[in-house]
């Protein structure tokens, strides 16, 4: 990992938040999309129909199928299109709900997720007079297939410093729902952050539930079983871990349960969900959570729609960065007075020598840009 290894500056307090979310920009080759007239975006609009499968998270996962789902909702709103959905509770679920997304004529259909990529495979192949894009898998090179990417390491970079600056008993934890590659990424940035904390500052703050440069750690298998969830924190809190990062989507909140137990008993747990705000989407114990590694992926998914409509479609991926405001790290929100005076400034500082390129983050799932 390059980086400076100067000290950063002590601020005087925090702000509200890390990084606000810019306008997103499409990565790739090709010009941004040509401005339509409002009126006439509306009218192309309302001839098209705009769809979306999730996977078995389901919609209301408060996580990356809800916050693309929340895409399409405000391109119905902004654009004027016609919108479906299909949610799936399992992995059969896949290729009947595509289907029949397809067959009922979607002009775009948005799968979420990296585990429906062979199905958007067959379907894009099978159909390609439809347009497709696919959140969270860059696997797919066909003409008619638009990736929706993320480097989420750069923001859960942020996200292991300030868990180790933030930590009082020196052990934090991260454990995975499925060991691909759209959950270790999130796991090698939080052990990376981790580590230059350390470098920066004389500390030893331990992580466990992943060892990055094995590539192995623990894992609860599947996105559903919460009470796994809540079984693997407590573990965690047991061996002395007192900042949590599920990357498991509603597994999560077993995450939250258990730390909302192990705090009304006495303990200081606290939470760092991920892709969205937990804070605003978790709906029980945000007082604990820390912060949250953002994928914008609504802000995405409503553009991609939007060049769709206008005619634009392209297949090159889109790839969310700090730069562009793909990613962030949330605000503090209840817990900021709980973290170092100085730490937004050095989070600040962190995340402009992560676009610079003196801070690379490194990971193996991260996209090709």
């Amino acid at each position: 990992m390059k980086n400076s290894l100067r000290k950063f500056p002590r601020g005087t307090g925090l702000s509200a938040t890390v990084l606000g979310a810019s306008a997103l920009v499409l990565s790739g080759c090709g010009a941004p999309p040509a401005e339509d007239a409002p009126d006439a975006t509306a009218a192309a609009g309302s001839d098209y129909l705009g769809c979306i499968v999730s996977d078995s998270g389901g919609f209301d996962d408060r996580s990356f199928n809800q916050s693309s789902y929340e895409g399409l909702k405000q391109a119905e709103a902004d654009l004027g299109i016609e919108i479906n959905q299909a949610e799936s509770q399992a992995e059969t679920d896949f290729g009947p709900n595509v289907d029949s997304m397809v067959q009922g004529g979607c002009d775009m259909t948005i799968t979420v997720g990296f585990l429906l990529a062979d199905t958007t495979k067959a379907a894009a192949e099978a159909n390609p007079d439809a347009n497709f894009a696919i959140v969270d898998d860059n696997s797919i090179d066909l003409p008619n297939v638009k990736p929706i990417i993320y480097d989420t390491a750069q923001a859960a970079f942020l996200a292991g410093y300030a868990a180790a600056a933030t930590s009082e008993t020196g052990k934090v934890a991260t454990y995975g729902g499925i060991n691909i590659p759209t959950v270790t990424i999130f796991m090698d940035g939080f052990a990376d952050g981790i580590a230059y904390y350390n470098e920066q500052n004389g500390a030893e703050v331990e992580l466990l539930g992943w060892d990055k440069e094995a590539q192995n750690g623990t894992f609860i298998g599947n996105f559903n079983d919460q009470g796994a969830g809540k079984t693997n924190t407590q573990n965690f809190i047991n061996e002395g871990a007192d900042v949590i990062m599920p990357v498991a989507g509603p597994v999560g909140l077993g995450t939250l349960d258990a730390v909302i137990e192990a705090n009304a008993a006495g303990g200081n747990a606290r939470v760092v969900w991920v892709d969205s705000d937990g804070y605003e989407t978790a709906g029980k114990g945000e007082e604990f959570i820390l912060t949250s590694v953002m994928k914008l992926m609504g802000d995405a998914v409503e553009e991609v729609i939007k060049t769709d409509v206008e005619g634009n479609f392209d297949n090159a991926p889109y790839v969310g960065t700090l730069e562009n405001g793909g990613v962030a790290l949330a605000p503090f929100h209840d817990q900021e007075a709980n973290v170092p005076e100085d730490l937004q400034a050095q989070l600040d500082e962190i995340t402009e020598q992560i676009i610079s390129g003196d801070i690379t983050v490194e990971s193996g799932a991260s996209p090709q840009q």
